[in-house]
């Protein structure tokens, strides 16, 4: 049963965020760790990128029926970790540092491939951490 949790957040809850949610969990099962991963926006939009759900589908994520959610402080609150993608989660912020800003991940719509690469690399560091605990 997985207890610990990552909450993503990006502005539009619609590409980064997805992202790195998808690829988190894929990644910590790898390294079997049981780790589960949401995604969320701040300012959601109504679906997810097409890139986004056609890179996921491809590789065998399910994302039918989801759609982008608003970060509330409930989400934050039941978060382990809380990763934003330079944006700030206004009342849904956690209290205390609980936020670790992830600022360099290019803009999906500039290229997926490097923005993915970018939040892989987070990614991989964040779960190297975990292991370490």
């Amino acid at each position: 049963m997985t207890h610990q949790k990552v909450l993503f957040v990006c502005l539009h809850g619609a590409a980064k965020s997805v992202l790195a949610a998808a690829d988190f969990e894929r990644m910590a099962k790898e390294r079997g760790l049981p780790i589960a991963a949401e995604s969320a926006g701040t300012e959601p939009d109504p679906e997810i990128a097409p890139p986004v759900l056609a890179a996921l589908q491809a590789e065998g994520v399910d994302m039918a029926g989801r759609t982008p959610r608003l970060v509330t402080r409930e989400m934050a609150a039941g978060a382990t970790r809380v990763v934003a993608f330079g944006c700030g989660l206004g009342a849904a912020a956690p209290d205390g540092d609980r936020i670790e800003q992830w600022e360099d991940v290019p803009a999906v719509s500039d290229g997926l491939p490097a923005a993915r690469a970018v939040i892989r690399e987070h990614i991989e560091r964040l779960l190297d951490g975990w292991r370490a605990t």
